[in-house]
């Protein structure tokens, strides 16, 4: 079927909106017409070239929700017409699939990053041109992708679309960082440096766990004034003096744990910092480059630096998770997006990489 995608050629511009072919599923994979699709920095860096793993021409997107259309062989979960959310792709069949947690898959990265099936093949043409699909199991940017279908979550039909496409990636990993990698519990302290889509849905969730301070170390006004509306208890304004200071003037402790959802090295060694006793460092996203990180002050702390994927959640149980919270109202998640047409990426780009928008998400099946 011929669709409309955006397609990433040129890393100095943004993705533009082509004409293409796209195949039918195959076994395991389903057909999704997209109503929506969120933006978050991995699509940034992808189309920068900073991924390098990521090839071009290719198209992004891995917060897509929609419409089932049609299914492969062996789908069982998901049938047409059923509305669905796009997560990320895992096998089902290692150890961390079966322990629920494929965020973690064996084959995590290729299925992720490589823009290809595992057998190198492409979903989407351009005439003769190979583009490449698949990324993160769906390349959303589309108004139709074919995706694994084990990353296809279901929604009810009271979940607006824009509401359930952040929960695919960014939203699901800072509350899964919070509620699945922390099990943070009632009386715990939290700090958080950054308060974007991931920092601020980890800053809900710590509400709905009952920590007893939640800080929010952020330089932008107005999203510490977002954070404080959404549960902080406290927000530190990073240039306004030492953040380490300002968390520990609440939490003379030290805080049980505390999340970098940043990329700035020196953030990391704040990040420890601010831990107590046994705390806990979680992180993101790697640092552009390499630097020294102080160990020591970890060992004698008893303290634990930690990668976080995914939130170490199970998209299929913690989405629904989630949004029985947001229908409780206790979890907003509407308050961080704001809607753009397709036809408008370069600006939704453009909004996601300065910070203007928290959460930028793409209108596509009206257009």
């Amino acid at each position: 079927m011929r669709i409309t995608a955006a397609v990433s050629r040129d890393p100095l511009g943004a993705p533009g909106l082509e004409e293409l072919e796209l195949e039918a599923p195959r076994a395991d994979e389903i057909l999704v017409r997209i109503a929506t699709a969120g933006i978050c920095h991995t699509d940034l860096r992808a189309h920068s070239g900073v991924i390098a793993l990521t090839p071009r021409p290719v198209v992004l997107g891995h917060e897509g929700a929609g419409i089932v259309e049609a299914v492969g062989e062996g789908v069982r979960h998901v049938r047409p017409g059923d509305r669905v959310v796009l997560s990320g792709s895992s096998c089902g069949h290692c150890s961390r699939c079966r322990a629920h947690l494929p965020s973690y898959c064996v084959e995590g990265m290729h299925r992720s990053f490589a823009a290809s099936r595992l057998d190198g093949s492409m979903a989407l043409r351009h005439g003769g041109e190979a583009v490449h699909s698949h990324f993160f199991g769906q390349s959303s940017f589309a108004t139709h992708a074919v995706a694994d279908a084990r990353g296809a979550v279901k929604l009810p039909d009271d979940v607006p679309f824009e509401v359930a496409s952040p929960l695919g990636c960014g939203v699901i990993t800072g509350a899964g960082a919070v509620l699945r990698s922390y099990g943070l519990r009632a009386g715990q302290d939290f700090a958080v440096f950054g308060a974007g889509g991931v920092g601020l849905s980890a800053v809900m969730a710590a509400r709905i766990a009952g920590a007893r301070r939640i800080v929010a170390v952020e330089p932008l006004a107005w999203r510490r004034e977002l954070a404080l509306e959404l549960g902080a208890t406290d927000a530190v304004d990073p240039a306004a003096g030492d953040p380490v200071a300002a968390v520990r003037a609440v939490c003379p402790e030290g805080v049980d744990f505390a999340l970098n959802t940043t990329t700035v090295p020196a953030v990391f060694e704040a990040g420890q910092r601010v831990l107590g006793a046994r705390g806990v460092l979680g992180f993101v996203s790697g640092t552009p480059q390499p630097f020294a990180f102080p160990l020591y002050p970890l060992l004698v702390g008893g303290q634990s630096l930690r990668g976080l994927v995914g939130g170490d959640a199970d998209p299929q149980t913690f989405i629904p998770l989630l949004l029985d919270y947001w229908r409780q109202g206790r979890f907003p998640v509407e308050r961080l997006i704001q809607l753009f047409p397709f036809s408008d990426i370069a600006a939704a780009f453009e909004a996601c990489r300065t910070g203007a928008v928290i959460k930028p998400v793409l209108s596509i099946l009206q257009e």
